[in-house]
């Protein structure tokens, strides 16, 4: 761990400058400066009195934040295929249970479908990037084609189907996690 690289991050969210760090903590902005390039070490004592002032403590500097994942690739997908419906779900992001949305790559063969979902908490969006589908709420049929968006309030039935001769492809995405 770098003590100065973390300081210095600190020091830069509470947009402090070397000097008022040390103005504040009765240190010279050249300390300051060794310490943020770690090229000199602070004694415990000084350390909690930098730390408290950049408004954290000792536990909380030191304690390891597992770096969170932002860019997902091919070996991060989950898939699911359903050949009975026609269609396959690809879990875009892997640990979708902890957040707040599930986005999906769906592709749906000629005459494929999704399964029926039932009424549901939260919301769900599409995006057709391939193909048609068409939009199955409740009673209601809405069609979207390549280049076009849909909202789906979940309080009825819903699911989609590929009535066109070529494969559909669409990114879908539910907030609270449902698929």
């Amino acid at each position: 761990m770098k003590i100065g690289e973390k300081i210095k991050c600190l020091r830069l969210q509470n947009g402090l400058t070397q000097e008022e760090l040390g103005d504040r903590c009765e240190l010279s902005k050249g300390f300051i400066s060794l310490l943020e390039r770690d090229m000199t070490s602070p004694s415990i004592q000084t350390l909690k009195d930098i730390l408290e002032t950049l408004g954290t403590d000792l536990a909380s500097f030191f304690e390891e934040v597992e770096e969170e994942k932002v860019v997902f690739g091919a070996e991060d997908y989950a898939v699911k295929a359903d050949p009975e419906l026609g269609n396959e779900i690809c879990w875009l992001i892997s640990n979708a249970q902890k957040n707040e949305m599930e986005p999906v790559l769906l592709t749906l063969e000629p005459k494929g479908r999704t399964y029926p979902d039932n009424p549901h908490e939260g919301e769900e969006i599409g995006y057709v990037l391939e193909g048609r589908v068409q939009v199955v709420i409740g009673t209601r049929k809405y069609a979207a084609k390549k280049g076009e968006s849909f909202y789906i309030k979940p309080d009825r039935p819903h699911y989609l189907i590929n009535n066109g001769k070529g494969q559909a492809k669409v990114i879908w995405i539910s907030s609270p996690p449902s698929f």
